[in-house]
């Protein structure tokens, strides 16, 4: 059985958490790979909506192993929460499991986080102040802490007395409150002792998975515009929510991945700080953001609104090598007299059809659009791509023209059923790997 990947194609907050939810009925072991408790999933189950910031989508469901892989840093107080707050819906999480090999996002990185945006000032990230980037920080200079660590004391003691000097230095300086050792040590053993049931070698259940047979779900967080290497640096996040980060954060190896599946909504978002090209400051973008409850999961921030940009669009589909897309948020876009999408950028005179790799120039870009005729008709009950108004339909072809990979489902609405299953997902089949 193949292992999947689902990918932001966007800036994030694409929906690939219905995306998810929506597939995980299929697989046996869904993992989280990368980022933190900075980034959450949306999962909407009837008239139940639950919030995710760790635990992967297929938690909901009770034949899954969840997985929070290696390439997570979590914040075991907000998973502890969490837990506690699925336990509390009635949703057994005995077969969530995190990777030893996590790092743990301790007090002293959020504090630095904070103070450092604020230090910025008007040139801060725009981070969401969850030391996500200190701690990927220490992980790169070999400073950090993992969660096998939460369960030995000396070690755990060792470790923050050493990070302890060089941060108290910093968080003195930019005049926040310093921290002591065995508060800390005292802390991470109480997390430790609550999550040590949890814990284990998160490479071999999904290696062990995969030879058994079963069809393993990987899923980023964020998305490639905010990747560390392809995105609009410096305004990305900390690690790598590319499908090439599933490998790294998930513990497979890429002849392993047989489906990345990217994830788009009909319009674009982006949260925080950063160029935006075709960023909506009217009313039609005030509409689209109103309707489509544009509010980070985790932090409530509004997220800026604007026209689909198929520039990046066909930028991360190249670097996620992927074989389908799911649409999500076409429901949104009704009632829209017109709808723009931009096709090419004009920077500095010059039209441009690639996703331009300097930050500075992409912050000069002015859209070149194309416009498309709206539809009026609500579509929330539409089940089959026939059935959608004709100018939908078109809006649909244009995307998936443009992506050069098929849209195999079309999201009408927030809830698992309110989804068109457009056709089979193609895989890739190569010979001499039981495909």
């Amino acid at each position: 059985m193949p292992a999947t990947v689902i990918v932001g194609l966007q800036w994030g907050d694409e929906g690939k958490g219905k995306t998810t939810d929506f597939l995980a009925e299929q697989v046996a072991v869904v993992v989280r790979y990368q980022g933190g408790d900075n980034a959450g999933h949306t999962v909407v189950v009837g008239d139940e909506t639950v919030k995710l910031q760790l635990c992967p989508s297929g938690v909901l469901y009770p034949h899954i192993t969840s997985v929070i892989g290696n390439g997570v840093v979590v914040n075991p107080a907000t998973l502890i929460r969490e837990l506690d707050m699925l336990m509390a819906r009635g949703v057994d999480v005995s077969k969530v499991r995190v990777s030893r090999s996590a790092h743990v996002i301790m007090p002293y990185h959020v504090a630095l986080d904070k103070g450092n945006e604020t230090r910025l000032a008007d040139a801060k990230v725009g981070t969401t102040g969850r030391g996500i980037g200190p701690t990927y920080g220490d992980r790169a200079w070999r400073l950090g802490l993992r969660m096998e660590d939460l369960v030995d004391e000396p070690t755990l003691r060792e470790r923050i007395t050493r990070s302890l000097v060089d941060k108290n230095l910093l968080l003195a300086a930019m005049g926040v409150d310093t921290f002591e050792v065995e508060p800390l040590v005292a802390q991470g053993l109480a997390w430790g002792e609550r999550l040590r049931p949890h814990l284990d070698d998160s490479t071999w259940i999904v290696q062990d998975a995969l030879r058994r047979g079963d069809h393993v779900l990987l899923e980023g967080a964020q998305g490639t515009l905010l990747d560390l290497d392809h995105g609009s640096y410096p305004f990305v996040t900390s690690s790598n929510p590319v499908a090439g980060g599933a490998c790294t954060g998930g513990g497979i190896g890429p002849l392993q991945v047989d489906e990345v599946i990217g994830v788009m909504k009909a319009y674009s978002t982006r949260v925080g700080s950063g160029p935006f090209p075709t960023e909506l400051f009217d009313e039609v973008g005030k509409g689209i953001a109103e309707r489509g409850r544009e509010f980070g999961t985790v932090t409530g921030r509004p997220r800026r609104v604007g026209w689909f940009d198929t520039v990046p669009l066909r930028y991360a589909v190249a670097v996620n090598s992927n074989s389908a897309i799911v649409l999500n948020k076409l429901d949104i876009l009704s009632g829209i007299e017109t709808i723009k999408v931009c096709v090419a950028y004009e920077i500095d005179g010059k039209r441009v059809d690639v996703w331009p790799s300097s930050g500075a120039a992409l912050s000069r870009a002015t859209p070149i659009y194309e416009d498309f005729p709206g539809w009026e008709e609500p579509i929330h009950n539409v089940r089959s791509l026939a059935d959608l108004p004709e100018n939908a339909r078109r809006y649909v072809t244009a995307l998936e023209e443009h992506a050069a990979v098929p849209i195999v489902f079309v999201s009408v609405g927030s809830e698992r059923t309110q989804t068109i299953e457009r056709a089979w997902r193609p895989m890739r089949h190569r010979s001499g790997l039981g495909a």
